[in-house]
């Protein structure tokens, strides 16, 4: 295999952008590999602060863009000529570079512009226009502003496919690409586990139980119902409950975590950890009883339900399309509930708390499918494309690489879906 210098297009901790999480757990692995000689992350302006741990792979942070910033294609596309990389790998959504309309658009022409310039360029798409809704995300709820964005988003993404290679994290979203724009540079790749520890302890930390949720929170993410449903818990069970409230505010709703703690200053064991560190991680979902996905929608793939799993810990979920589609393809499992619905929130979080031998059951169920699919194996099929495309240096139709040790011998069936997938 061919020795690679990449570069990756994205936010990075500790910038605040959308995807800097699922960024970091990415380069963490991709040092990992012999077959890269260098990392270059050309990121936002926020990102110049990061701390690179050390490794054998040097890893080098070049700020080159910045959030809602019109020239960020021009500076991209400069430093990509300076640093001369094999290949270039964006890690996106449809808002990354903005929560404005042009230079959100303009962004993601970024793609096309360096296979233009000759150099491969790899997408991992995390969410498609398709599947959004503009109302609970927080972009718009009027019905004709709506379908502007939705034929802008289509030109959007057909845009995006004229990079090398177009990567995205569910099934579904290949077969709507697919067939939507007769597409045939279009694999899935699986969000992945971001880590995956030795088997944890299933057993619920003595004291209150912890109902937590982490996230970035105030479009189709809302925390109030939830603290509404452990009120009537607590009322019914006479169990002792804490509600942890773990993230930020999305960026479209600057204020929304501060309006939640006014509103609901009067309730007990209550706490907001505003934004929470990698190294806390861990112990965040540790604590934690159960973990609530207070979703109205998804927008893609969900990051958290991974961690959750690699904890070992069970879940409280949205009866939405996206997200239980994921969850029945990937193998995780939950106690569901009817979105906006109190008093169904309430019913899941009381079956969890209550019945120990469920959650210990759905707990072990997702820490296995965490574990089925690891950023490990991501980053190996991953390289195995960059090859071929550094190789061929065109657009081509890449099937996932048939030789995916971990997953063999982990989950054959993950493997064999993805293969039929293509």
């Amino acid at each position: 295999m061919k020795k690679i210098k990449l570069a990756i297009v994205t936010p990075y901790p500790p910038s605040k952008v959308t995807l800097n999480e699922y960024a970091f757990h990415l380069v963490e692995h991709f040092k990992l590999k012999e077959d890269i000689t260098e990392i270059v992350l050309l990121t936002d302006a926020d990102s110049k602060e990061a701390q690179i741990t050390s490794s054998k792979v040097p890893v080098r942070i070049v700020p080159c863009w910045d959030f809602n910033k019109i020239l960020n294609p021009i500076t991209i596309a400069k430093a990509i000529k300076n640093e001369k990389p094999d290949v270039v790998l964006y890690n996106l959504q449809f808002l990354s570079f903005g929560d404005k309309k042009i230079p959100a658009a303009l962004g993601l022409c970024s793609p096309l512009l360096t296979r233009i310039m000759g150099t491969p360029s790899v997408t991992l798409l995390h969410n498609i226009v398709e599947t959004v809704d503009y109302d609970s995300a927080g972009i718009t709820s009027n019905k004709l502003f709506s379908k502007i964005f939705t034929f802008i988003g289509t030109v959007l993404t057909r845009i995006i496919l004229g990079g090398n290679l177009l990567a995205l994290t569910m099934p579904k979203y290949v077969k709507i690409i697919k067939e939507k724009y007769k597409a045939k540079n279009v694999v899935w790749m699986p969000h992945g586990s971001f880590e995956v520890p030795e088997k944890p302890s299933f057993e619920i930390p003595e004291g209150p139980k912890k109902i937590m949720t982490f996230g970035k929170f105030g479009t189709y993410k809302k925390v109030d119902k939830m603290i509404e449903a452990c009120e009537i818990v607590r009322q019914r069970t006479g169990e002792e409950i804490e509600i942890v409230i773990a993230g930020s505010d999305s960026p479209n709703a600057a204020g929304y975590l501060d309006s939640m703690k006014e509103k609901y200053a009067h309730v007990p064991g209550l706490t907001f950890t505003g934004y929470v560190a990698e190294e806390d991680v861990p112990t965040i979902f540790g604590e934690s009883t159960a973990v609530v996905f207070p979703y109205t929608s998804t927008t893609g793939s969900s990051g958290v339900l991974h961690q959750a799993g690699s904890y070992g810990k069970a879940a409280v979920l949205p009866n939405i399309g996206d997200l239980k589609e994921l969850i029945e393809e990937e193998g995780y499992q939950g106690v569901y509930f009817q979105p906006d619905d109190t008093n169904s929130i309430a019913d899941a979080i009381e079956n969890i708390i209550t019945d120990n031998e469920k959650r210990d059951q759905i707990a072990r169920k997702n820490y296995a499918a965490a574990a089925s699919i690891s950023m490990e194996d991501l980053t190996d099929w991953y390289l195995q494309h960059f090859t071929t495309l550094i190789q061929q240096q065109q657009p081509i139709a890449v099937d996932v690489p048939k030789r995916t040790p971990r997953i063999e011998r982990k989950n054959a069936q993950v493997k064999s879906y993805a293969l039929r997938s293509v």
